[in-house]
């Protein structure tokens, strides 16, 4: 990554900027994957003096209710909740379009409507778009920075969708990931700066013949909030994640179907508990089987972590970072996952986590660690260093600092290349 400390950058890292932060879920409370990271970002930008304001989508009244906690560090905040009737109908309407359909749940008439006037007032300095679905809201927009972070590559996930569905639900989940690599392609070239959350996302996002500046920056973890508890209970494992997201769900019934039963074999005793808000009948079902149990929504996930010998992610589809293994690594909990899983977070397999790909070598794996407390101490105790290390929210803000300002750099020079006054920014 470049490095550069002159003209704007400096002024990015000293001076108080105005800053418009469009994200397609209330980043707030940060309890879950698509909250955490503008979280921190919003945060970060607000506690270095910037002047900042939100404009998201919430699912519920409640999660707009639940948004006023974002007051502490903003400006403005402005919430439109997208009723489920609606949303869906304008998915539907976009299947026979070249628009993506998921384009056409996240539009609100009401928000764009706001983020327009507020944007027609030239008074921001620097636009945060957090996901492409989000992006089409602020695309226009060409007084200020835009940093479009795609923090994952959607289309290559709807492109993995495709093997798990059956047809023709299959044919439409490709349609999808056409339209979006289409999309994704072009919104690149009308932001600054384009960032992932991974270095395999960011190669995913170059696959499109993305050619203007791209790069990444990480997810972090607090370890202060996360932090490891000395007390568990050798025969518990939990898995933690929204329920009524299709990978987790694949992941935890094929986890109770074709790995659990061979360890109760072994520890006739071994309780799996799947944690995570809004199962479906699906998943609550899976608590007829032996030792299973489906908490639902929980007001924190940690008491439920750090009594467990170890947590799963048996992913087959995953993008980007896994948040619930950045968590559990920082709370001292080993971690058994799939490749794909681990691909998202700097750790090391057999030093840092285990992985597996089959029932049999999660059998193996999860075998492991519940019959050595030495291998478990001896993961935990890695895995909360490598998060220290390398997933510190401070660092990965630090990373965002530099990649803006070498962003406002460059709109300085373009400005006085072209009109030899430079720009405000």
């Amino acid at each position: 990554m470049h490095r550069n400390s002159g003209g704007c950058a400096a002024r990015w890292n000293r001076d108080a900027v105005k800053v418009l932060v469009v994200s397609h879920r209330v980043p707030f409370p940060p309890k879950s994957g698509a909250k955490v990271r503008p979280f921190h970002v919003i945060r970060h930008l607000s506690e270095h003096g910037h002047r900042v304001s939100v404009a998201s989508l919430a699912r519920t009244e409640l999660e707009r209710e639940e948004a006023a906690g974002l007051k502490r560090y903003c400006e403005r905040v402005a919430i439109e909740v997208l009723r489920g009737p609606v949303a869906y109908a304008q998915m539907a309407a976009r299947l026979p379009t070249p628009g993506p359909s998921s384009f056409g749940y996240f539009h609100s008439a009401r928000l764009a409507r706001l983020i327009r006037s507020e944007l027609a007032t030239g008074s921001y300095d620097l636009v945060f778009a957090h996901s492409s679905s989000i992006a089409p809201y602020v695309a226009s927009e060409r007084r200020a920075v835009k940093i479009l972070d795609y923090v994952d590559v959607d289309s290559q996930k709807w492109r993995e969708y495709v093997r798990y569905k059956p047809f023709p639900v299959s044919v439409g989940f490709w349609l999808e990931a056409v339209k979006l690599e289409r999309i994704e392609a072009q919104l690149a070239r009308e932001f600054d700066l384009c960032t992932c959350a991974t270095r395999a996302e960011l190669a995913s996002l170059r696959d499109l013949g993305v050619t203007g500046r791209t790069d990444w920056f990480p997810n972090g973890v607090d370890s202060a909030f996360f932090k490891p508890n000395a007390v568990y209970d050798a025969n518990l494992i939990v898995f933690v994640g929204r329920m009524d997201y299709y990978p987790n769900q694949q992941a935890v019934i094929a986890f109770c179907r074709e790995v659990l039963p061979r360890l109760q074999v072994r520890r006739p005793s071994l309780r799996f508990e799947i944690v995570g808000a809004d199962p479906p009948a699906s998943i609550r079902q899976l608590e007829r089987l032996a030792g299973v149990s489906v908490t639902g929504a929980v007001p924190d996930v940690r008491p439920y972590v750090t009594r467990a010998a170890l947590t799963v992610a048996p992913l087959t589809i995953a993008r980007g970072t896994q948040n619930k293994i950045l968590e559990s690594m920082a709370m001292g909990v080993p971690v058994v996952c799939s490749d794909k899983a681990a691909r998202g977070v700097e750790a090391v397999a057999g030093d840092h986590l285990l992985t597996a790909s089959s029932p049999e070598e999660y059998t193996e794996a999860v075998g492991k660690v519940l019959d050595s407390p030495a291998l478990r101490e001896r993961l935990a105790r890695a895995a909360r260093e490598q998060v220290l290390a390398h997933h510190d929210w401070e660092s990965s803000m630090k990373r965002l600092d530099e990649l803006i300002g070498e962003v406002f750099d460059r709109r300085k020079v373009t400005s006085l290349s072209q009109t030899g006054v430079p720009s405000r920014h």
